[in-house]
């Protein structure tokens, strides 16, 4: 059993016009003593930018910007930057992050050097409409693909939406390894439901036919897919996985569909270190619930949405966004859960 500690909300809403329906989901880069805090701040209309704070130690808040740190600039995100995660490797820090068009959630990029000006790469994740994606996604190297694979497009075709030209295939939480593997990137992403990987050399490399022949083959990429009653609707990845002895800990979220609506839990895994694409376990049930009144209400209801971390000591410090309205913090000992993982090998 692992003990969780949970501290009381880390962010809110302010009165600003930027920030005052939510922030939340916040990318997390801890640098020392310091963790630097980028959250989706969203205002009235469900228009997201990404606002940023810093805190001394895990959760001492010691500076907060009055205006967004990256604001909307393309059309490809002109409702929302949202959820963003975020990774050092070499010298270069790297931002995912879902771009909102208003109609279409797809991954996107932003690079930095000094975590303060950030220079926008795109879209970086499959531009396939829902028609061609389940064309590709049918191949016979998919045989044993979970039918869920097909859902959103059975949805589509039934309202004539799927073949949409301008209808995208949803590809959301985006979330880049800490460092390469066998001298690669590696980044997970989420194709609805389960949670993927791909590997790349270079950015320019993701192109529509590389993602074209990624979908073809997709069983070989998939990393998680929902099991058990915690996340039988679908899950998606949280921060960067951590690298341990004992394999990369992965903190993500499950989604359960009850006849209440959707519960968020944060869950957590381990992957392989060298091929992460293989699960060594999970925890059957959830690492943490809604069970404070602050994450149970909001703006929408009953969600623990986990997406960085920062490690002080054994004391591990899991950000979260609560009911898609507050920034929250959760602690626990990473000894303890990577104990709890090894059972259930």
């Amino acid at each position: 059993m692992v003990n969780i500690e949970k501290y009381e909300i880390l962010l809110s809403p302010t009165e600003r016009e930027f920030e005052n329906n939510g922030v939340f989901n916040p990318g997390i880069y801890q640098e020392g003593n310091n963790v630097h805090i980028f959250y989706r701040a969203v205002q009235d209309g469900n228009y997201s930018t990404i606002g940023y704070a810093k805190s001394e130690g895990p959760h001492k808040i010691v500076l907060r910007y009055d205006q967004p740190l990256i604001a909307r600039d393309f059309d490809y995100e002109k409702h929302g930057m949202e959820d963003p995660r975020i990774v050092k490797i070499g010298d270069i820090y790297y931002m995912t992050y879902t771009a909102y068009d208003g109609i279409n959630a797809m991954g996107a990029l932003a690079t930095s050097e000094d975590l303060t000006h950030f220079k926008k790469h795109g879209i970086i994740t499959p531009q396939v409409n829902y028609q061609q994606y389940e064309k590709l996604v049918k191949c016979s190297n998919n045989r044993n693909l979970n039918p869920k694979y097909h859902q959103y497009f059975k949805i589509f075709e039934e309202i004539g939406l799927a073949g949409d030209e301008n209808r995208f295939l949803r590809d959301k939480d985006l979330v880049l390894f800490p460092r390469k593997i066998n001298g690669k990137f590696a980044l997970l992403h989420r194709i609805w439901p389960g949670i993927q990987i791909v590997y790349f050399d270079d950015w320019k490399n993701l192109t529509k036919a590389f993602w074209e022949d990624h979908i073809k083959n997709l069983t070989d990429y998939i990393v998680l897919d929902p099991k058990g009653i915690f996340e039988v609707n679908y899950i998606g990845a949280g921060g960067p996985p951590i690298e341990t002895d004992d394999g990369w800990l992965l903190i993500y979220h499950g989604v359960q569909e009850t006849t209440k609506g959707k519960i968020y839990y944060a869950k957590a895994a381990l992957l392989n270190i060298d091929k992460p694409e293989i699960e060594i376990s999970r925890l059957p049930s959830p690492l943490f619930s809604p069970t404070e009144k602050w994450e149970k209400e909001g703006v929408v209801d009953n969600i623990v949405f986990p997406t960085g971390h920062a490690l002080f000591g054994n004391s591990l410090y899991i950000y979260y966004g609560a009911a898609d309205m507050h920034t929250g913090v959760a602690k626990m000992d990473i000894n303890e859960l990577l104990l709890e993982l090894r059972k259930q090998r």
